[in-house]
């Protein structure tokens, strides 16, 4: 069975975790919600991210597919958890999934996973893109480079998710 981790805290865009909750597990997917301390996280607009394990506790072995959803707070908060940065690291080495949306790709620059690949982000990110040494794509709706696929805003969850699930 294939498995996903969401990984956020509060302040995540509420529709760049619903939206891709559901369709994993449309596919099959178990979907784990990780958050730093195990609790719920709250999106912008109030929808509850239930979350089933601590962002310490994850290991790239038990997952498939990595996903920071975006938001402006959720992953300015989670680029700083080193725990979840060494997890990229890992899922990144092992060849594995690894998704992020919006400002998600901020912990992929954070994670430092990103250099000399393509990729796009939120378009105020453009400069944090660039500086982190990979090729910003930004009127692509998504970005795939080998494991790593990025998408610029929830508008795009159709094509995001196509993309993500075409992997597997």
């Amino acid at each position: 069975m294939k498995r996903a981790v969401i990984i956020t805290t509060d302040g995540f865009r509420d529709e760049e975790f619903i939206y891709p909750y559901y369709r994993l597990l449309e596919a099959g997917f178990t979907v784990d919600v990780a958050t730093r301390n195990g609790e719920v996280a709250y999106g912008k607009f109030g929808v509850p991210a239930k979350a089933n394990t601590k962002t310490g506790d994850l290991s790239q072995s038990d997952y498939d597919l990595a996903y920071i959803p975006g938001g402006l707070e959720a992953p300015d908060n989670v680029r700083s958890w080193d725990e979840v940065l060494v997890f990229l690291r890992e899922m990144n080495k092992a060849k594995k999934v690894i998704a992020a949306i919006c400002h998600g790709p901020w912990v992929l620059i954070s994670a430092e996973i990103v250099k000399g690949r393509k990729m796009t982000a939120y378009w105020t990110m453009a400069a944090d893109v660039k500086n982190s040494g990979a090729e910003y794509m930004p009127k692509e709706p998504v970005v795939v480079d080998g494991n790593l696929i990025t998408s610029p805003h929830y508008n795009n969850n159709p094509e995001f998710m196509c993309a993500i699930l075409s992997k597997f």
